[in-house]
């Protein structure tokens, strides 16, 4: 969908809007292509998206640092499969070492940190106290 649209571009452009040159996506889409060709061995509903839009929602993601959410409105499917869709992209080009990806960011850990201490020591709220002074009567009127 995309792709095909993007793909007329001159390959200035092309770098442009997706921040790696032409040659780089293509090997890029042949990595993901072949890697997935390996994997499905098991017929299944077909993709919506070509490996060449997965590779592009991927760059996309990545550039632009929108959320799962905005990226998925734009290809038509649901966030969960945004997620794993580019989740797997990462996978396979991290895997390749051929490139650098901006690396996610892992649970911090420490062999030297035994123990972490938090202070939660409780404070009083300051309220006011409830009086009668405080309280404005309502004046009774005679109705009749």
């Amino acid at each position: 969908m995309k792709y095909k649209s993007i793909s007329k571009l001159s390959d200035k452009d092309f770098k442009r809007r997706t921040g790696v040159e032409r040659k780089t996506f293509n090997k890029m889409f042949e990595l993901v292509n072949e890697s997935e060709q390996k994997r499905k061995k098991v017929i299944g509903r077909p993709q919506k998206l070509s490996y060449e839009d997965q590779v592009l929602m991927t760059l996309e993601y990545l550039r632009e640092y929108r959320t799962y959410f905005h990226v998925a409105l734009d290809y038509g499917i649901s966030e969960s499969n945004c997620y794993k869709i580019i989740k797997k992209v990462e996978d396979i080009l991290i895997k390749s070492k051929e490139f650098k990806l901006p690396k996610r960011l892992k649970s911090y850990s420490d062999d030297e940190i035994e123990v972490v201490l938090i202070d939660v020591t409780e404070s009083p709220i300051e309220r006011p106290k409830k009086s009668k002074e405080g309280i404005t009567q309502v004046r009774k009127r005679n109705i009749q």
